[in-house]
């Protein structure tokens, strides 16, 4: 029997809660330590990234590292939409209007064109690089504005699951990186 996206949340979650956080963090470097290797992410100027949720694969510590060196932009929920604004370091941080998720103040970055890789978190993925994300279509929506731009799912290694259920809106990624 294939599970509903619901089932799939839930599980997800459940996993999720039981990994310590000094857990998630040594997985995360883990991860973002083969994210680092990618070629198109050593190539890339303009890299949008994500400023991780405490359940999600930790980012902070790479956005801190990389941001001098290129140019990193973050993802601001506005409505019903992502906007992007570029990292400048610790400072330009607020607490965002919608889930408390950090995002950087400062101008929004439009030229979607320049953004040449994109660091996408999600609730799982599978093979064929399908992901599902929490259910408010807020990546889906900015990945198709984005089509020339790399696009990297990272998980744990438990978030990788046989299928994801697939809908018409739903945008591929070009890879997904976990810890092995």
């Amino acid at each position: 029997m294939v599970e509903s996206k619901a089932e799939i949340r839930k599980r997800m979650r459940e996993l999720k809660r039981a990994v310590p956080p000094e857990e998630k963090l040594r997985r995360s470097g883990a991860i973002m330590a083969r994210v680092e290797q990618l070629p198109a992410f050593r190539e890339a100027g303009v890299v949008l990234l994500y400023w991780s949720m405490a359940d999600e694969v930790q980012t902070h510590g790479f956005v801190e590292r990389w941001y001098r060196e290129k140019t990193l932009l973050l993802p601001c929920v506005q409505g019903d939409d992502l906007v992007l604004r570029q990292y400048t370091g610790a400072e330009c941080m607020v607490s965002g209007e919608q889930f408390g998720i950090g995002e950087p103040t400062g101008a929004e970055w439009t030229d979607l064109g320049a953004v040449e890789m994109i660091v996408v978190p999600g609730v799982a993925f599978d093979r064929e690089g399908n992901r599902m994300g929490r259910g408010r279509g807020f990546y889906d929506r900015l990945l198709k504005s984005t089509p020339r731009a790399m696009k990297v799912g990272v998980c744990y290694d438990f978030q990788m699951i046989a299928a994801v259920p697939v809908e018409p809106h739903d945008v591929k990624m070009d890879c997904v990186v976990s810890e092995v």
